[in-house]
């Protein structure tokens, strides 16, 4: 068999990303580890949303409470030589009170962008997620670039722009470490569930399609026990299933999660939020190491979300773009880094918000 090399070159690279998708996750210490039937429970009788003053929500201030920052705030720290996964450029410091922070940098890193967006809409509509917080990090003891450089320089570097996550309180619930839940499982409710727990369900997986959140694999869903629920070392009175990994959104997935494709105005355009509109088949394109592909909704699930992203005002979706300074990311970020398009004005990505979400508000589901 003869391959062109860009054919050979994709071929290894899905190889590439299967293997490590594959990798066996590491066992958790002994006793900290949730057997198959107590997950199950778990998952079954979990929340995924809760309610929220909508209309109060500052999106540009953002998520109150430890840890937080100003938009724009410059942060600070000394570098901290840490391994760091994922794809995106990261690094760890530590500020001079001896907080420990995750930074993720650079005007091209869809994910300084994205998961800004995509965690401050999470929050304000109720569903949980991890703070982002877009600031500018002054670091001491960083190269340039320390994604490629992870180890401490004598210098001293400006990240700008770059955002800080900080978890959402509490422990994640795991059989092995970064065990995550999938998006299957959101269908196996039990009795003791939430009153409406269908509905909120349905309503976060059609968020999810309306975001067009790509990297859907199991690690980057949480089962989160909130600080102060825990019952002994693995149990828990109120568990939460949350999306922990979001940024990779306002853009198109893709088998692949590329970067180029996420917070990309033009992507996002182009993809309608319904596959199917007479059968309420949302449209989101399967990851190939995710289990999220275009999820049927039902109508109590579409009328819920819909009664959520309306009490948006316009005010706020503002402050959602102009926070997350939309107005750096380039207007083609798949094109040629030295060639970059000039950045979509905020109005406009307000206008395509709101058209995509009376694709929501506006249709109604058979059943």
């Amino acid at each position: 068999m003869t391959f062109v090399p860009h054919v050979l070159a994709l071929v290894v690279t899905f190889l590439a990303l299967t293997a490590s998708g594959c990798a066996s996750m590491k066992p958790l210490p002994p006793g900290e580890a949730l057997t198959e039937s107590e997950r199950r429970d778990v998952i079954r009788r979990a929340s995924v949303w809760s309610a929220t003053d909508i209309k109060l929500m500052d999106l540009k201030k953002g998520p109150a409470g430890e840890g937080g920052f100003s938009p724009d705030e410059l942060v600070t720290c000394e570098f901290k030589e840490r391994e760091m996964g994922g794809q995106s450029r990261k690094f760890a410091c530590v500020t001079s009170q001896g907080a420990e922070l995750k930074v993720k940098y650079g005007a091209r890193n869809a994910e300084v962008y994205g998961e800004v967006l995509s965690t401050r809409l999470f929050w304000a509509l109720g569903f949980p997620a991890d703070k982002m917080y877009p600031v500018r990090v002054r670091c001491n003891g960083c190269y340039p670039d320390p994604w490629k450089m992870p180890k401490k320089s004598a210098g001293s570097e400006l990240f700008d722009p770059a955002a800080i996550e900080t978890r959402l309180p509490g422990s994640s619930m795991e059989t092995a470490q970064d065990s995550g839940w999938k998006w299957s499982e959101l269908e196996d409710i039990g009795p003791d569930a939430p009153k409406d727990a269908r509905s909120h369900r349905d309503a976060l997986k059609l968020l999810a399609a309306f975001i067009q959140h790509s990297d859907s694999r199991p690690a980057n869903q949480r089962i989160l026990c909130p600080e102060g629920q825990e019952m002994g070392r693995t149990g828990c009175r109120a568990p939460v299933l949350m999306v922990h990994d979001l940024g990779l959104t306002f853009g198109r997935a893709d088998l692949i999660d590329k970067s180029k494709n996420s917070v990309s105005f033009a992507d996002w355009a182009k993809e309608p939020v319904w596959k199917d509109r007479d059968t309420c088949v949302a449209s989101i394109k399967g990851f190939f190491r995710g289990h999220f592909k275009n999820p049927k909704i039902s109508e109590a699930g579409r009328a819920f979300l819909a009664s959520l992203l309306v009490q948006l005002s316009d005010a706020q979706l503002q402050d959602l773009f102009e926070t997350a300074r939309i107005n750096r990311r380039s207007g083609d970020p798949s094109a040629d880094p030295q060639k970059d398009a000039p950045p979509v004005p905020v109005d406009e990505w307000v206008r395509l918000f709101k058209l995509k979400r009376s694709q929501v508000v506006e249709h109604r589901c058979s059943a």
